[in-house]
């Protein structure tokens, strides 16, 4: 009989299973082969819980408050940036037919949940504690679990902390374990993440091969949490024999300090990466012996990056992922925490003497991959300008109103319109979105309003449905709206002040009920004093209005925004690519005159570009600055060519703007642009505001 696996709770998307959806129903009452426990505790994975920390400040409210949005949003603890869960611990509080998952679990029972939270529906009432050691809140709510899903008894002789933390890494221990085993290590390398993690992975590999075998430690020098480098070196002996503190970002440099210390370095038989700074996974393959293993704790450890590392350094290397389920691996490591209770003991012990703090920056990917980075529904950002802005438009997205997105082309109006529909009371219905300057004056009435059977000559015989019936209850996005003749602005005022409307050739009212959004490139107040745009609509239009700001005022973004390009073009092409500090000093100095967009098409050419894993500064400078003056010359010979008359003035004034726009886009800045004319900033600078740039 085929058991139930949590399909039924899957509401957005459809035909999909629980683990990946974007949102699961975590209703209360229980379904057949469902279960409900009552949540004491939660095991963030760590990069999650870094994530969520880091862009909340360390503030306890805050961080709070971002655990319950995403809970809210998705029905279930899973964060969209990392894509991953965690674990729980909790009380078996209810079984549809009596029957809880797991062997000899009751009701009453304490008990882990092991299967991950990406795919367990949950609901949390409050959160009482943060353990920011083991990334850890204590909580109250439920979690629905399933007859697939994988309940443990809780141990009363093992402290619940640790414990739980343990079994979030449950699969890889085993792996790990098994592999040093197999392969007979005697020399074992642990790229760790952190102090607790460092330890059990220690003492897994310690169980499998004894006393004798040489095991050593390298951890991030710029992340050892709360504790002193000569407190993980004592805390983790005797499992580790030696702990080294490296930079683990310049991978070659660490592994020349790694050799004067440790003579074995570059023959290890086994090397574990439970850590993903870039460099780690290029680090591990130096590590490690020819043929030897390298075992990733996940995919997302550079998994494909290690691969191409080896195959630059001519090094033969065998490598292993550990990420499925394999019946009974919690008990084994059940029995590890027994085995090593007494070093989880001081560990635990020397955590809770230590107060929280804010963890340093790993490295600089790392800083814009996960600590320094927001992401709400894909809208990926860090500077403080585009958060106050999020904010704003969350806001907004409440209150069913029309509103006004404003900016410059290419910085994001459809991603604010996207946050404003996922997060309004109109998200289950239609999104219709129009391109204004694509709509022909003749044909306009009949697009926005539609028409029946025999309205005119060439209509289809079944008539059609306008713009506005086909976003009914829902919204309707008119892109580039400053482009619509006065005469359909003033159709469409009517529509607005009314809600009604006749199809061209219609005799039957239609009732419609949309929440218009437009979006213009150029404010629309200013085609209002011009004449060109009908006040009343304009003020009809003008509820709310968002200012989405361009992309040099917000150069925060430009890294992060960056590097979520490169994963996603990497993602599509099957590569590992990644852009180097230069690289991304080259892109954060640019002017961006084309914005997210323009950012967006220079990092696919560099993905697509490139024949090795660094993308260079260089690189990014050929595709910024290639034919920029040819281009400009080419704009004014093609303008003489197909003008018979010319404004000189009006020509004049046109290419004194490229030309300011070519020295920004070739210096970045407006000091060096004027440095590069030979005039004075001041000077340069007055011009830049007279040019609109």
């Amino acid at each position: 009989m085929k058991k139930e696996c949590g399909l039924g709770r899957v509401l957005e998307p459809k035909e999909t299973v629980p683990a990946s959806a974007w949102k699961v129903d975590n209703s209360r009452d229980l379904r057949k082969g469902e279960a409900r426990i009552a949540i004491k505790l939660i095991n963030i994975e760590w990069d999650s819980f870094q994530q969520i920390c880091s862009s909340c400040g360390y503030d306890d409210e805050k961080i709070k408050a971002k655990i319950l949005y995403i809970i809210e949003r998705r029905g279930k603890l899973h964060n969209p940036f990392t894509s991953t869960g965690g674990v729980l611990l909790g009380v078996a509080e209810e079984a549809y037919d009596g029957q809880f998952p797991g062997k000899d679990v009751a009701g009453g029972d304490m008990v882990y949940c092991t299967s991950s939270m990406t795919g367990i529906p949950l609901y949390i009432d409050e959160i009482t504690g943060i353990d920011y050691n083991y990334g850890q809140i204590s909580c109250a709510g439920y979690a629905i679990v399933f007859e697939t899903s994988r309940l443990v008894k809780a141990r009363k002789d093992l402290r619940n902390n640790y414990t739980l933390a343990a079994l979030d890494e449950a699969g890889n221990l085993y792996g790990a374990h098994q592999m040093a085993v197999d392969d007979g290590a005697r020399y074992i390398a642990i790229i760790g993440k952190n102090t607790f993690t460092t330890a059990v992975f220690g003492a897994a590999l310690r169980k499998a091969m004894g006393p004798e075998c040489r095991i050593v430690a390298i951890m991030d020098k710029y992340l050892r949490g709360s504790l002193s480098e000569a407190e993980v070196n004592q805390t983790l002996r005797p499992l580790i024999r030696e702990t080294y503190f490296l930079d683990l970002t310049e991978p070659i440099a660490a592994y020349r300090e790694m050799k004067k210390k440790e003579t074995i370095a570059g023959s290890f038989d086994l090397v574990i990466i439970t850590e993903d700074i870039f460099g780690a996974e290029a680090l591990a393959v130096m590590l490690a012996k020819t043929k030897g293993g390298l075992y990733f704790t996940s995919i997302a450890n550079h998994y494909g990056s290690a691969q191409l590392a080896a195959e630059n350094l001519g090094k033969v290397v065998n490598m292993y992922a550990f990420d499925q389920f394999v019946e009974n691996y919690h008990k084994f490591t059940l029995d590890l925490i027994e085995f090593t209770q007494f070093k989880l003991e001081e560990i635990n012990n020397l955590y809770e003497k230590k107060k929280k703090i804010s963890r340093l920056t790993k490295s600089r990917s790392k800083e814009i991959s996960i600590n320094k980075a927001g992401r709400d529904d894909d809208f990926i950002y860090s500077s403080e300008v585009t958060r106050n802005l999020m904010d704003e438009v969350l806001n907004i997205a409440r209150f069913d109103c029309n509103v006004i997105i404003q900016g410059e082309t290419g910085v994001g109006k459809e991603k604010v319109l996207s946050l404003i529909h996922q997060n309004s009371e109109r998200r289950n219905n239609p999104c219709i979105k129009i391109n204004c300057a694509t709509i022909q004056e003749s044909l306009g009435e009949s697009d926005f309003f539609g028409y029946e059977e025999g309205a005119f000559t060439g209509a289809r015989s079944s008539g059609k449905a306008g713009y506005f019936q086909l976003a009914n209850n829902g919204i309707l996005f008119l892109d580039e709206i400053g482009t619509l003749s006065l005469n359909l602005q003033t159709k469409l005022l009517r529509v607005l002040q009314e809600n009604q409307f006749y199809k061209v050739g219609g005799t039957v009212q239609q009732d419609v009920n949309v929440r218009v959004i437009c979006a213009n490139n150029i404010p629309l107040k200013g085609l209002v004093d011009e004449g060109r745009f009908r006040e009343d609509l304009y003020y009809r239009l003008n509820i709310c209005t968002i200012d989405v700001p361009p992309l040099r005022e917000r150069r925060a973004d430009i890294l992060v925004l960056a590097e979520g390009f490169v994963k996603k073009w990497n993602k599509k092409y099957g590569v590992d690519r990644v852009l180097s500090p230069e690289a991304l000093n080259g892109l954060y100095n640019y002017y961006w005159p084309g914005n997210v967009r323009e950012l967006e098409n220079v990092v696919h050419r560099l993905i697509i570009g490139s024949t090795g894993v660094v993308i260079n500064g260089n690189a990014v400078d050929d595709i910024l600055n290639e034919d920029a003056y040819g281009d400009m010359m080419m704009n004014v010979k093609q303008r003489v060519e197909r003008t018979s008359e010319l404004n000189f003035d009006e020509l004049m004034a046109q290419q004194e703007r490229r030309i300011i726009e070519y020295a920004l886009r070739k210096e970045g800045t407006t000091r060096g642009a004027a440095k590069l004319l030979g005039m004075s900033h001041s000077t340069f600078s007055r011009k830049k505001i007279k040019c609109g740039l």
